[in-house]
């Protein structure tokens, strides 16, 4: 649990695969891209010295900033599958290579096709040697759409306030977001010639407003080292439906011996969800383990216990999975691992939003139960800047889920979900490539088999990803990023005709180019679907073809 850098002056996080980062699902405008550039401009603290490594911390030296890429690929979890490319704009946020005061802070403008606009400014200070904040307020609309002009239009306003307080016994970090989203329910039927479709029977606003609080020791003199995090998240859409979340995470660990650990994380959930009729769900898990660490291997083993109530489907239950894991250093440089794990894995309304956007009312929600995640695989890297991993994983769930057309609309989507056992195999396989920071690529390949149980098919589930991100700094002031997606096997079912279609190979490229101007200015150009295909994530739901944004960025 060391934390080394606990902010860095222009970071960057490349999210690659398809997960929670895909969380702004659909909207309508730049939707062909995958990869998601946040700029987390803040100011470096010392590190701080946790149980696991009693050093002493090392000021951060402030002169030698520099662009800095952090690849960041989670893990696939298949029973909530953020499958949907996320936003990304513009990526000039990049820091300044070579540039000895990186300028925190940044107004920035920019406009595209599809009347297409961006604003947004960023402000951060550190007031004092212990306290950072940060402050962001964005803006992103497209005045129309692939269909039918203004009825697929949208428009995405967040807003964001963020501080950590760090003392060399305790770190304190709290924040505030606010997201409103307005877009349309496009997908409907053709409409014959002269029949005007009301755009107010088809328009979505979502608003959301969020807040979380965070203490944790950073003693190393502390025996317990622990950690509590809680969050209140609220949802509310434009056809009554809302929701109300509260979540608290405790996280704890005690060495035992200089190699033998125990460990404990806890987790509280409690929720309120309001649509037709008012709904309670609540989750609480404990899971304790204890841990063994020697230079060759280390192993844990414990039980995740869960309890999870339901007013809605009168469900009060309490189930124990398995908790163990296994990973191997036969040398320097190698990790063989291995592990059982089971778990309930929770979904909100504010989830399944996340990742499919065009949701009907009332739609059913409920948590899946893995009840078996056996995997293996290995993992390493070089000294040359080669890193790699592949993993074959085989998962059982209950109550697994996926998205189609519902039968009463087929413009709104409905949750599917599978009561019987439903089997999935995961092959996956990643490799990545760093050269002194000019250049980065990174590739990586999934394969899903599914065996379901009690429904047709995993509507609207990939069988086959490929994401291949490449990074290039040409000169000091010129950078050029470069991604590449690919889904494959997707079906959707229009349950009112009865017709299975299998939609076309969804592949899409996109560009980003960033040009230091001045010390102050810089430009930014991003063309997305270069490939120019109206491809279809969800079922009536073409995506824009060849779409791009530009504008310019001053820092201060």
């Amino acid at each position: 649990m060391t934390h080394s850098k606990l902010l860095r002056s222009s970071l960057f996080l490349l999210t690659l695969g398809f997960s929670s980062q895909f969380a702004m699902a659909q909207r309508g405008e730049i939707e062909s891209q995958t990869y998601e550039i946040i700029k987390d401009k803040s100011i470096e603290f010392a590190p701080a010295n946790r149980v696991f490594d009693k050093v002493q911390p090392v000021k951060g030296d402030d002169s030698k900033k520099k662009v800095s890429y952090q690849i960041v690929d989670p893990e696939l979890d298949i029973a909530s599958p953020k499958l949907t490319p996320a936003v990304g704009v513009s990526s000039d946020e990049q820091g300044r290579k070579d540039e000895p005061d990186v300028l925190n802070n940044y107004v920035k403008a920019g406009g595209g096709n599809y009347g297409r606009f961006l604003g947004e400014i960023f402000v951060g200070g550190r007031p004092k040697e212990d306290l950072a904040f940060t402050t962001q307020l964005k803006h992103l609309s497209a005045a129309n759409g692939p269909v039918d002009g203004k009825n697929s239009a949208n428009a995405a306003t967040s807003f964001k306030i963020g501080g950590k307080y760090i003392r060399s016994k305790y770190k304190v970090d709290a924040g505030f977001n606010f997201d409103r989203k307005n877009y349309y329910f496009y997908g409907y039927k053709p409409q014959p010639e002269g029949v005007v479709v009301d755009r107010d029977t088809i328009r979505q606003t979502i608003n959301q407003f969020g807040f979380n609080l965070g203490f944790e020791n950073t003693d190393a003199s502390v025996l317990v080292d622990y950690s509590v995090k809680t969050s209140l998240n609220t949802l509310k859409d434009r056809y009554n439906a809302s929701e109300i979340d509260w979540g608290t995470n405790l996280t704890a660990s005690v060495p035992i011996s200089e190699t033998f650990f125990a460990m404990l994380e806890a987790d509280a959930f409690v929720s309120q969800r309001v649509d037709y009729f008012t709904y309670n769900r609540n989750l609480f898990r404990v899971k304790p383990t204890f841990k063994y660490v020697n230079d060759l291997f280390s192993v844990s083993a414990g039980i995740n216990a869960v309890n999870e109530t339901d007013s809605q489907l009168d469900i009060n239950r309490t189930k124990a999975f398995p908790a163990v894991n296994l990973d191997v250093t036969p040398f320097s440089g190698l990790h063989i691992f291995a592990g059982w794990n089971g778990d309930i894995v929770r979904n909100t309304l504010k989830s399944m939003l996340s990742e499919n956007q065009w949701l009907g009312p009332n739609v059913l929600v409920m948590n899946t139960e893995k009840t078996s995640d056996i995997s293996a695989g290995v993992k390493g890297e070089t000294g040359t800047g080669l890193n790699y991993e592949g993993k074959v994983a085989y998962t059982s769930y209950r109550n697994f889920y996926s998205y189609n057309n519902s039968l009463s609309d087929t413009s709104r989507f409905s949750a599917i979900f599978d009561p019987g056992k439903t089997k999935v195999l995961t092959i996956s396989a990643q490799a990545g490539y760093n050269f002194n920071d000019l250049f980065k690529t990174s590739l990586k390949a999934n394969f899903f088999d599914y065996a379901v149980e009690m429904v047709e098919e995993p509507w609207h589930r990939p069988d086959l990803t490929l994401n291949w991100f490449n990074a290039l700094t040409i000169s000091k002031k010129l950078f050029v990023t470069a991604d590449f997606y690919m889904l494959r096997g997707l079906k959707a079912k229009n349950f009112q005709t009865g017709e299975v279609t299998k939609l076309p190979v969804i592949a899409d490229l996109n560009l980003k180019i960033d040009y230091l101007l001045t010390r102050n200015f810089s430009a930014f150009v991003n063309l997305n679907n270069v490939l120019g295909k109206q491809y279809q994530r969800y079922q009536y739901y073409p995506q824009q073809g060849l779409n791009f944004i530009a504008g310019l960025s001053f820092s201060f």
